[in-house]
């Protein structure tokens, strides 16, 4: 039996961790899952990395497809994660269900907290997009990741809002982090991304690192993804 190490970032950690140890179970290969910021996935991944099945936003997977990183024909879409809105918990709720709504929140706000990563770069570009940048760049606070900032906006004034994507944000509710979930981004104005899984050219376990990367992407994982907000 091979044993397969799984590269990946984004808030498809938790299904595609669901997924291995259910593949493990099927198979009798072992797999370990490593997830860390797509920038670093993907500098691994550039250098050749001994990785068996790498995890990313579609963008960074047609990077790796143009560079030979990953073999033809074994990327399949596990599901797309879309972004919302939070304040902490027992404050009141404003309202975002326009992009008119949603810019008069982000005017109002105390701070809006956000990522250094790819959601959070998003974040800054709306307000910028919508005419807001120069009024809430003083109340923008950037954080290292999403964790730190649901943490930050449990624990600061009423008035914060922070910004996240959305399976990221049901995984920390439910490990207790006193936030409340506002909505989802306006479908207007909403980012979504894309993930997929694709043998690496690197792996030294083609054949079941093809069946793993299959599993991932299969009908039947829908289910466990979309239970962890990824739809």
């Amino acid at each position: 039996m091979a044993t397969l190490k799984i590269l990946g970032a984004g808030p498809v950690k938790r299904g595609v961790t669901r997924l291995a140890s259910e593949f493990e179970k099927k198979t009798g290969h072992r797999v370990t899952v490593e997830f860390v910021g797509a920038p670093n996935v993907s500098e691994r991944v550039l250098k050749d990395e001994a990785v068996d099945v790498a995890v990313v936003p579609q963008a960074a997977m047609d990077d790796f497809e143009k560079q030979g990183k990953v073999v033809a024909g074994t990327r399949g879409m596990m599901g797309r994660s879309r972004m919302g809105v939070v304040v902490k918990k027992g404050a009141a709720a404003p309202d975002i269900s326009t992009p008119d709504a949603f810019k008069k929140a982000m005017l109002a706000a105390g701070a809006v907290v956000v990522n250094v990563a790819s959601s959070g770069v998003y974040m800054v570009k709306l307000l910028e997009k919508l005419g807001i940048g120069d009024a809430t760049k003083d109340r923008v606070l950037k954080l290292p990741d999403t964790v730190k900032v649901m943490e930050h906006v449990a624990g600061a004034p009423a008035g914060a809002i922070g910004a996240g994507q959305l399976a990221e944000i049901s995984e920390l509710v439910e490990k207790g982090v006193a936030i409340t979930l506002v909505a989802p981004l306006p479908d207007a104005i909403q980012n979504v991304t894309a993930y997929q899984a694709a043998v690496a050219t690197a792996s030294r376990e083609q054949e079941a690192a093809r069946e793993l990367a299959r599993f991932l992407a299969a009908p039947g994982a829908k289910a466990i993804f979309a239970a962890t907000g990824i739809d």
